[in-house]
């Protein structure tokens, strides 16, 4: 995949925003994602019934919302040492949350709540001790054997919710060859992009940033990046990423999150949500429809390296899919498929920008386009522009930001008991900071 500069335009054109429901408050109506989404109207087409979905994480508990959801999980090197064992239990609930809590009380949804959930659980690599390449090589343990046993399954779409920083380290050739096995067995294969610097330095995490692999990017509810994730050429699309509520493992049954891993588990259920609408596509046509009926970045480009192509829409790929396309060949450039059609047709070479707002669902809202660069950035820029200490101040923000270097879920417990219908008050503390912190 060629670098493609381009201004940092991060907002979209149009994202089937709708309004609030205008009942009581409820569990599901404070799921913005949901909403944004039109899921009510997606549901009555597709809840992913049908399809599996591998997700890669620390573990799964098995919550009420994921009666009946999970299948078939396997333990790799690694598993069970994280500081959060039920790290996967967010994601997991998330794609395929059911709404039903304990004892059968309204709960959270996932997007796909009829898809399946494969749970395949490795290391995050929080030991609490060790260096940076011990951490990566407790990761890589088990990352690359749960990747060839997703690839052997009957899962269509692998979702990673362990991500590696590629500023220090070379991705490792066991997990790089992994992947390929999985592009190769034809499955779709989702990673967030990871945390990389507030000032929007060109990185992307292991494994979004290997061949074939989906990159995705999370945006918040104004439908704008979120500052700090990931920028780059392996940066492909981006989904809700942020006060994403959800089941999970906490003692309260309910959490707020935020990470890039969460979008890639939106984005891994949209894929569920349209294959399973049309199970005789092949993983090439189903991610070719999902970038053809993209919300894009609101300057007219056709893709950039901050939130890719755009913002998955499900209801529209489900609605108007359009021609799907070869079935052989790949439609993102970084990854050319073992056997390519003959005749390459021009929708596989790049994806169409977006249908034009009229095409679209009621309630639509407008991504108005922003410059995208964080407040350390402006502020760096500020300094040096004055010739005052610009490494001094520059170098402490690149530094604090590699800190940061896995995705960071921010996971606030709500104070209602599980199932419970109340929001979360004002005075509510964020959880500490990393991937799979006891919340």
């Amino acid at each position: 995949m060629l670098w493609r500069g381009t201004a940092a335009v991060l907002g979209l054109v149009v994202f089937g925003v709708g309004a609030t429901p205008a009942h009581a408050a409820t569990v599901r109506s404070k799921q913005w994602h949901l909403t944004s989404m039109h899921a009510e109207e997606i549901w009555q087409r597709s809840t992913g019934k049908g399809v599996t979905i591998a997700l890669i994480d620390t573990g799964v508990k098995a919550v009420p919302e994921l009666s009946g959801r999970l299948v078939g999980g396997s333990d790799f090197p690694g598993a069970g040492t994280a500081g959060n064992k039920n790290g996967g239990t967010t994601t997991a609930a998330v794609i395929a949350g059911t709404g039903k809590g304990p004892g059968g009380q309204e709960s959270a949804y996932g997007l796909a709540p009829g898809a399946k959930i494969m749970p395949l659980n490795i290391s995050d690599g929080y030991t609490g001790k060790g260096s940076l390449a011990d951490q990566e090589k407790a990761v890589n343990a088990g990352l690359a054997p749960a990747l060839r046993h997703a690839a052997d399954s009957d899962a269509k779409i692998i979702s990673v919710s362990v991500s590696l920083p590629v500023l220090a380290f070379d991705t490792s050739p066991e997990v790089r060859d992994a992947v390929a096995y999985a592009m190769a067995k034809g499955k779709l294969v989702f990673a967030g992009v990871g945390y990389a610097s507030y000032l929007d330095d060109q990185v992307v995490n292991s494994p979004a940033s290997l061949p074939g692999v989906v990159g995705v990017t999370a945006i918040d509810s104004k439908l704008t990046r979120i500052k700090g994730t990931g920028v780059g050429q392996n940066v492909d699309i981006a989904a809700p990423g942020t006060e994403i509520v959800s089941a999970c493992a906490g003692s309260t049954g309910l959490c707020r999150t935020k990470s890039t891993e969460v979008a890639a588990a939106l984005a891994a259920a949209s894929a569920a949500l349209v294959w399973s609408e049309h199970p005789d596509w092949t993983r090439n046509q189903v991610l070719r429809v999902l970038l053809n009926t993209i919300a894009g970045p609101s300057d007219g480009a056709v893709r950039n390296d901050f939130i890719g192509y755009g913002a998955v829409r499900p209801l529209r790929a489900l609605k108007t899919p359009g021609d799907p396309g070869p079935r052989d060949e790949y439609p993102l450039d970084d990854y050319t498929s073992p056997t390519p059609t003959p005749t390459p047709t021009p929708s596989a070479a790049t994806p169409a920008p977006a249908p034009s707002a009229s095409a679209g669902t009621p309630d639509l809202a407008s991504g108005a386009g922003t410059d995208g660069h964080s407040t350390g950035f402006r502020i760096a820029l500020g300094v040096c522009a004055a010739g005052l200490l610009c490494l001094a101040v520059g170098t402490p923000l690149l530094v604090a930001d590699h800190r940061r270097r896995r995705s960071a879920d921010r996971r606030t417990a709500w104070p209602t008991g599980p199932g419970g219908t109340g929001g979360p008050p004002a005075s509510t503390v964020p959880m500490p900071a990393g991937r799979h912190q006891q919340r």
